[in-house]
């Protein structure tokens, strides 16, 4: 190698991984972080920290200037981006040619062309690689982009132009749905990549997404080393990926390679990058290009596994200008999933807090953000951790990944743990019998009770409350005796779910299994086989209002507040003052960790807001009230 120090460009577990090869190889890290992120283990495991701005990701990891002046100030000979923040930035890119420092990627040609999904189609296509049928909308009216979506067809797929990892897509039905689509779409792409074109596609109704991972070298070499199935995902977000895909026809993986690999070379690749397809269920012959990604993926530990290489290695030496020098070769079977901060059955609102235990499993390969007594803030993704598994075949490695998700351990922040266990689990899944649209057909996620033994470890970590006796009580609050037997513990302790449900521990001591911490509110946080759940403790005055409150909840009227669903940003008013509305109309749009999600009204009435563009809003928050003609 001829680099000694490279600066990694990024934050969270992608950092630590690129560190790990670096210090393996000999090479000095040089990380850099936010003020969120002052003491995350990134930071921390480098051998020099540099600090580059305040918490907000463009005020910090987006700050191109803020990068190259860390580079610059540490002698770093390089900077690794990772994926995501600058990893496909033009600007960070050329702003390293002028200082020169080595930008572990591609050209800037490569990353202009393939960094707009518009162009990128309409290059790809010149070289033979098949498209989804669809067309540019830059530049187009709305009533222009109505036509042409008719001639194309409907359903569509709405999606940023300059951007990737599925933000700002909407899928438009019909007509009708057309006009809010573009709107959501053009804001959440103005926001994330600063740039609202927009592209349109038909959109094809059992679709697999199967990616090739290629590498190409300054020789004008350009390899694919297999194939990823990234089918299961959750609004364009993928959840599990393997490697090899599942069952796909030999006929459609080599044309998968092949196709892949043209596109490499029509912008003489040089680096790691990541061919996407759509692949339809029901015609497996039918391939069509979606995007190139132009750096790392999340998912490439699968394809590390399959292949026993280091793709941050051959990154490190193909930036530095020697060769390629690998025989793609593929074995085994290995699955990735991604355990997100995010509650499932609250529609999979991220989830922010610190965290109480991480204890991830033994066995299989962990790459982790977190550590016990990490902050998880909702100013970047909520993807705190990756648990990937290896076996011989598909089925093993399935089996093998659902039992190190059992004993993975996170308390503090809730997880999606347990639905990637149903995930694994899932007949259709075993099968291999995938498209994107299986996970909605498991949703809506249910909340289930906690065991008996979940609850037995909450009442034994939980803190005991000082209660005051009036002596006249005495009697109904002191344990019972029996002549000729010990005390008799009457008092059955309660908690309360994070839905509001009252639950009730009696006097069994708790099982070896659950594992329970207590945060700084006083709840209880109790994992069990990867499900946890948040648990506060109710004392008999809070236990007596509640059951008093209840005689006339089947009277009561809906809540008029319509409330934050989790701390963040206030992107979008999406009606006026006074509006009347109807019950379900969304009427904020608030972002956090990259996702938008919307404030809808409880009931109909008449709004009145509370909230403006811009605000910060904490989770449960009132951000608008809707009157009826009653209240």
């Amino acid at each position: 190698m001829t680099f000694d120090t490279v600066l990694v460009a990024n934050r969270g577990e992608i950092a630590r991984r690129i560190i790990r090869t670096l210090r393996a190889l000999g090479i000095r890290s040089v990380a850099v972080y936010s003020d969120a992120d002052a003491t995350a283990p990134h930071v921390r495991e480098a051998d020099r920290a540099v600090r580059i701005g305040p918490a907000p990701a463009p005020e910090s990891y987006l700050d191109i200037d803020a990068v190259v002046s860390a580079a610059r100030a540490t002698g770093a000979q390089a900077i690794h981006p990772g994926y995501g923040f600058l990893s496909e930035s033009v600007g960070l890119a050329e702003a390293c040619a002028e200082s020169g420092i080595v930008f572990i990627g591609p050209s800037v040609e490569a990353l202009q062309i393939m960094g707009d999904k518009a162009r990128a189609r309409d290059h790809v296509m010149r070289y033979g690689v098949p498209v989804v049928p669809g067309f540019d909308a830059r530049g187009l009216s709305d009533s222009e982009i109505a036509e042409e979506a008719a001639r194309v067809g409907f359903p569509l797929l709405v999606k940023p132009s300059a951007g990737g990892g599925g933000k700002g897509m909407e899928v438009v039905p019909d007509a009708a749905r057309l006009s809010s689509a573009l709107a959501s779409a053009r804001r959440v792409a103005a926001a994330a990549f600063g740039d609202d074109a927009l592209i349109l596609e038909r959109l094809i109704r059992r679709p697999r997404h199967i990616e090739v991972q290629v590498f190409g070298d300054a020789h004008g070499t350009v390899v694919a080393l297999g194939e990823r199935e990234c089918t299961l995902q959750r609004r364009h977000q993928k959840v599990i990926e393997e490697a090899p895909s599942a069952g796909i026809p030999d006929e459609t993986r080599d044309r998968l390679l092949s196709a892949a690999v043209r596109a490499g070379q029509s912008v003489a690749y040089v680096g790691a990058g990541t061919v996407e397809f759509l692949v339809d269920a029901d015609s497996p012959e039918d391939v069509f290009f979606i995007e190139m990604n132009t750096r790392l993926q999340v998912e490439h530990p699968v394809t590390e596994e399959v292949t026993g290489l280091d793709l941050v290695v051959l990154q490190l030496r193909v930036a530095a200008g020697l060769p390629l020098d690998v025989v793609p070769a593929i074995r085994g079977h290995a699955v990735e999933a991604r355990v997100y901060a995010e509650s499932p059955e609250r529609g999979f609102l991220p989830s922010t807090g610190t965290v109480l235990l991480f204890d991830a499993p033994d066995g299989v390969r962990v790459d982790a953000a977190i550590e016990t007594g990490s902050e998880v803030t909702g100013f970047y993704d909520p993807m705190i951790a990756k648990i990937i598994a290896f076996a011989a075949d598909r089925t093993t490695a399935l089996a093998r990944l659902d039992e190190a998700l059992s004993r993975t351990v996170v308390l503090g922040v809730d997880t999606n743990i347990a639905f990637l266990r149903q995930l694994c689990r899932d007949d259709r899944v075993v099968a291999g019998d995938l498209d994107t649209g299986l996970i909605e057909t498991l949703l809506p996620v249910h909340a289930e009770p906690p065991s008996a033994a979940m609850l037995a470890a909450a009442r034994a970590a939980a803190p005991r409350r000082a209660e005051p006796v009036r002596t006249s009580a005495l009697w109904r609050e002191l344990p019972g005796w029996r002549l000729g037997s010990g005390p008799v513990v009457r008092e059955v302790f309660a908690l309360l779910t994070d839905d509001d449900v009252v639950v009730e521990a009696g006097n069994d001591a708790a099982g070896l299994g659950p594992r329970a911490a207590v945060d700084a509110e006083g709840a209880v946080w109790v994992s069990e086989s990867g499900r946890s759940i948040r648990l506060r403790p109710l004392d008999r005055r809070e236990r007596m209002r509640r059951r008093l409150a209840a005689r006339d909840s089947a009277a009561a009227a809906t809540e008029p507040e319509a409330r934050a669903p989790m701390p963040g940003s206030v992107v979008a008013v999406l009606v006026t003052e006074g509006a009347t509305v109807a019950a379900g109309t969304p009427l904020i749009a608030i972002e956090a960790m990259k996702m938008e999600h919307p404030v809808l009204a409880p009931h109909d009435g008449v709004v009145h807001l509370m909230v403006a563009v811009g605000d910060q809003v904490r989770r449960d928050q009132p951000v608008a009230h809707v009157t009826t003609e009653e209240s």
